[in-house]
């Protein structure tokens, strides 16, 4: 029986599982299966995927010689972030929770009560709290008076310290001596030109892996995996893409790149642009009012073609969403927003009639657009003497030079290249004043593999860009 390299990923919805032959210098796809997650114990759900994937590719049993695993079955970690100024503690927690897969509930600046901070904090409950704020040699007073506030919370938060390094080892011990358990990493906005991401994203994820641990079999997870790490499934897709972009030092990338993922709950737009990282800090502009970062990700919680269908019917209208693919009428018009409702309480329903079908295709059109747009940046409508813009100035993420454009989720999944291609040029068609793709190549993942490439990236770097060469980009 063939021992192959498999990748897990623990889903809401469902458990996959993709299987890859691998020699000393390649990686091959041999096949990919599924089976729903099971809420009450994951590791059935990781059971039955595997013994669906053993049936497919006719098997008596697959054999793991090695073993990696993503997921978003815990709903993502809870965070509340932390600062100094509302606009730049804003900016940096978004940024660093959206890289690693968490969710930012609530942002506390210097200016919060700090009655209302406690209250929070204690309602809230956040599994991480992101203390930062000040930049290097700036600002130490909130970061101490906000180490207090945490301490009086009784939180049993972790907290992730990533603001001002010379204040960082007193943070450290007023939260030591309060019991409260502390990570620290490098500041994440250590002047304002500059964010430092990757520190705490990486301090998010190994929370991620002690974390999940408490959901019932994803410690069993942990015990299956080689590495010993289980990643955000929204990091790994980041991840997949920043190879993809980059490239290795043996494999050159292949340059700007978007990826849309459309999901059940969310739909997330990353976007990764190599050349920003050659910016100087003069061309890079204050991080707070640009986007200028060399990845970016952002997450429309209420767009999902499942749990979220009548978040985009709300958005964009029913009659709005039946204009996408060339539909009208009052009768079709109450039963988008009654099949939209239908969706949110049986999330695991698969369209069959093609009723049904042209309806999942006008709501995945009308939630890309939306996603896309609030993603991408803008030409300006009118002046700010502030910032110093005029009408027509691009303000924010400039995608205009993006030429690939990777398609990922159930739904291109399970659709034919001509369906698929359909949805993502009817998503494009309206550009309006967006800084969107001028001449966007759509490459549909068919087979899910890009979160496996991210979480092969680190381990396997050039097998896993020649994977995504011949499986992805093709």
């Amino acid at each position: 029986m063939p021992q192959v390299l498999l990748v897990y990923d623990v889903g809401s919805t469902y458990t996959k599982v993709s299987a890859f032959n691998r020699d000393e210098t390649n990686l091959t796809f041999i096949g990919r299966s599924q089976a729903p997650t099971t809420v009450e114990n994951i590791e059935t759900g990781l059971i039955n995927a595997c013994h669906n994937l053993a049936r497919d590719l006719q098997w008596t049993e697959v054999i793991s010689s090695h073993t990696l695993a993503t997921s978003s079955a815990a709903g993502g970690l809870r965070m509340v972030a932390m600062g100094y100024m509302p606009r730049v503690t804003a900016k940096a927690a978004k940024e660093v929770a959206m890289s690693a897969g968490a969710r930012v509930l609530e942002i506390i600046s210097h200016e919060t009560p700090i009655d209302f901070r406690l209250e929070v904090l204690q309602e809230i409950k956040p599994d991480i709290i992101l203390l930062a704020g000040g930049t290097d040699g700036g600002d130490q007073d909130s970061l101490l008076e906000n180490a207090e506030v945490i301490v009086n919370s009784k939180t049993h938060s972790v907290v992730i310290i990533a603001g001002n390094t010379e204040a960082q080892p007193k943070v450290d011990e007023i939260l030591k001596i309060g019991g409260i358990r502390a990570i620290r990493v490098p500041n994440v906005m250590p002047t304002i030109h500059e964010l430092k991401v990757k520190p705490a994203r990486e301090a998010i994820h190994q929370e991620f892996i002690r974390q999940i641990t408490r959901a019932k079999g994803l410690g069993r997870l942990l015990e299956i995996v080689s590495n010993g790490r289980v990643i955000p499934t929204p990091g790994a897709v980041l991840m997949g893409a920043e190879l993809l972009a980059l490239g290795t030092h043996e494999k050159e990338g292949y340059g700007d790149i978007l990826v849309i993922d459309i999901g059940g709950a969310t739909t997330d737009v990353h976007s990764v642009l190599p050349d920003l990282a050659n910016l100087s800090k003069e061309e890079t502009g204050l991080v707070v009012s640009n986007e200028k970062q060399l990845s970016y990700r952002t997450v429309e919680g209420n767009l999902g073609l499942r749990v979220s269908a009548a978040g985009i019917v709300e958005t964009v209208g029913a009659s709005g969403v039946l204009a996408k693919v060339g539909l009208e009428g009052e009768d079709l018009t109450k039963e988008i927003q009654v099949y939209a409702q239908y969706l949110e309480k049986n999330p695991e329903h698969i369209s069959i009639h093609e009723k049904e079908i042209n309806f999942d295709k006008a709501l995945a059109i009308s939630a890309i657009e939306i996603a896309i747009k609030r993603h991408a940046g803008y030409f300006a409508q009118s002046f700010d003497p502030v910032l110093g813009i005029v009408p027509g100035t691009p303000v924010g993420r400039d995608l205009r030079k993006v030429q690939r454009v990777i398609a990922v989720g159930g739904i291109f999944a399970h659709s034919t290249k001509e369906e698929a291609l359909e949805i993502l040029h009817k998503s494009f068609a309206n550009r309006g004043i967006s800084l969107l793709p001028e001449k966007p190549e759509f490459v549909v993942d068919h087979n899910y593999q890009l979160y496996t490439i991210g979480a092969m990236a680190e381990e396997y770097p050039n097998e896993a860009l020649s994977l995504a060469e011949n499986n992805i980009l093709y």
